[in-house]
């Protein structure tokens, strides 16, 4: 995978954007959670092409979601990888002390709702108690030793719950929380333990939330992916119910290169919201793939839907493009479609493994 580096945004480059400030904090050492798995391993290529001078520790489970390969091409002298659970807080507190980590990334999270509607418990482990573990370690390590560590927790758009298919409100800062599944209740639940933790005990901490991301190195359950490899492998893509939900699509660079700026130029209590205006029904992206794949574009099965699946996100990106002068330089999806879609055509050996498993999953779920 090639990542090109990503300049910092100046005045003339977003216009009606103030100059970005100086920095207010400077990582060299990250702890990153979850960083063999989607967005997690894209963020830490992202820092090993755009910043030399910093290292990273690696913390991940292993879980079906993470992929030690996804990993590979790092610089081994600039990454730490160790695999063990957030919940425990011994091995967290030690990574934080041991490795002078001023910097958390919190992505390590279960993310797939279909699983949440199947079984909650490990959505409730990992995203509520893992987030309040590593909270509890941050503090301890302050407390203790003296070092203001600062953490940064990544969320999703699902925490607002769904808005109308005909109206054009997006989900800001301010939208109410109102989660759908057991998947974006959890995640509500370690936003506002974060929040908590920042007022009552004052950690360093900032929360962005997402809208969805696409590119390489995604697990095969999620949409894009699983419509790519079914393709790949001679399957016919599955479409729930009649594709009329619509996502916000971002690419995942544009998510690393804004969590970079709110790690550096983000003012700790606060939230940003992270979109590219990347509004699109399911259908059209599945049939955009389907073409741009050489086949029809009815070549699909609809099958039920998901219970209480969400009509509409959308993110209103006017904050951070505001006040840290970042904005999304992947705005042609198009574009970032066929790179991806030749991404796991020539990592066939990443995504095979796990192809099979996955596809009966869902043929026992009726999807």
């Amino acid at each position: 995978m090639t990542i090109t580096p990503s300049p910092e945004p100046t005045a003339a480059s977003i216009p009606g954007t103030a100059r970005p400030h100086t920095p207010l904090h400077t990582p060299r050492n990250l702890l990153v959670t979850g960083g063999a798995g989607f967005i997690g391993a894209n963020f830490v290529h992202w820092i090993a092409a755009n910043h030399p001078n910093v290292h990273v520790t690696v913390l991940d489970a292993l879980t079906y979601a993470g992929n030690r390969a996804s990993l590979n091409g790092v610089d081994p002298n600039r990454l730490t990888f160790v695999r063990g659970d957030i919940c425990d807080r011994t091995l967290a507190e030690r990574l934080l002390h041991e490795h002078g980590i001023d910097t958390v990334v919190h992505f390590a999270a279960e993310s797939h709702n279909d699983n949440s509607i199947l079984d909650a418990s490990p959505f409730l482990t990992t995203n509520v108690t893992g987030t309040y573990t590593l909270l509890e370690a941050v503090r301890r390590e302050r407390d203790e030793h003296g070092r203001d560590i600062r953490f940064h927790h990544i969320s999703t758009d699902e925490v607002y719950g769904d808005l109308a298919l005909d109206e054009p409100r997006k989900f800001t800062e301010t939208t109410a929380y109102n989660p759908s599944s057991p998947y974006s209740a959890s995640k509500a639940a370690s936003d506002h333990l974060v929040r908590a933790w920042h007022r009552t005990y004052g950690l360093a901490t900032t929360i962005s939330n997402c809208s969805n991301n696409y590119g390489a190195y995604q697990h095969v359950e999620k949409f894009i992916p699983r419509q790519i490899t079914n393709i790949l492998a001679g399957i016919r893509p599955k479409l729930y119910g009649q594709g009329l939900a619509v996502r916000d699509w971002i690419h995942v660079d544009d998510h690393c290169d804004a969590v970079w700026r709110i790690l550096t130029h983000g003012r700790v209590g606060e939230t940003y919201l992270v979109g590219a205006d990347g509004e699109r029904s399911n259908i059209d992206v599945l049939r955009m793939i389907l073409s741009r794949m050489g086949l029809p574009e009815d070549a699909f099965d609809h099958v039920n839907d998901r219970p209480g699946g969400d009509r509409r996100y959308a993110i209103d990106a006017s904050k951070i493009m505001r006040e840290l002068g970042w904005r999304p330089r992947h705005a042609d999806f198009a574009r970032g479609l066929d790179q991806t879609i030749d991404w796991y055509r020539t990592h066939e050996d990443w995504w095979r493994p796990a192809k099979a498993a996955t596809e009966e999953k869902y043929r026992l779920q009726g999807h």
